[in-house]
């Protein structure tokens, strides 16, 4: 199969559409020509490659994926964050683990120059904040000193203190405080 044509007709909007579901069909098959599609020169198909790569990840591909954390595209970066840390898009048994990622997340969150990446970092930091004190830290950092006052505030519930954090708590005493209110469960803070 000539799944690097397949790559090249994702940017022909006539035949983009078929392009992907032929590369989704063949998706373990198609991961060697997609990581090499994680270095094309068009931010598109790296961010596509990113998004295919969130389904069918392989462990070959890790290395170009995790440096796809520092392409010059906030999109692609934002996308490969993404697909190092769903686990609920994973369809193979390749699940990296964060300390192969958490440096670059974690200067990301910090320093990246835009909001959006910097709140996709905190979205992977909040699935880890319960076992690893230095995502705990970063989120109460970005909380409390990010440049950007959205992404402050998109930080202060994800943060130790903060409602989403109690209610993900694995402690039933980080809960305490939490009452649930109408037949929905919504949570809320007394």
């Amino acid at each position: 199969m000539d799944y690097a044509q397949d790559i090249e007709n994702l940017l022909v909007k006539h035949r983009a559409s078929e392009a992907r579901r032929h590369l989704a069909q063949a998706g373990p098959l198609a991961v060697p020509a997609i990581t090499g599609a994680l270095r094309h020169a068009n931010p598109d198909i790296r961010w596509y490659a990113c998004n295919f790569l969130d389904h069918f990840l392989d462990s070959d591909a890790l290395p170009e994926l995790i440096a796809r954390l520092e392409d010059e595209e906030p999109k692609v970066r934002g996308r490969a964050l993404h697909s190092l840390a769903c686990e609920q898009c994973k369809e193979g048994e390749c699940r990296p683990g964060e300390d192969a990622f958490m440096p670059t997340v974690l200067t990301m969150l910090e320093s990246d120059p835009s909001p959006s990446v910097r709140k996709q970092a905190l979205n992977l930091l909040f699935q880890i904040v319960h076992r690893r004190a230095d995502a705990s830290e970063a989120l109460e950092r970005a909380r409390d000193e990010d440049p950007d006052a959205e992404v402050r505030a998109y930080a202060a519930p994800r943060a130790p203190g903060g409602v989403m954090w109690m209610r993900t708590s694995p402690n039933p005493k980080d809960r305490r405080g939490l009452r649930t209110s109408n037949s929905r469960q919504r949570l809320t803070v007394r």
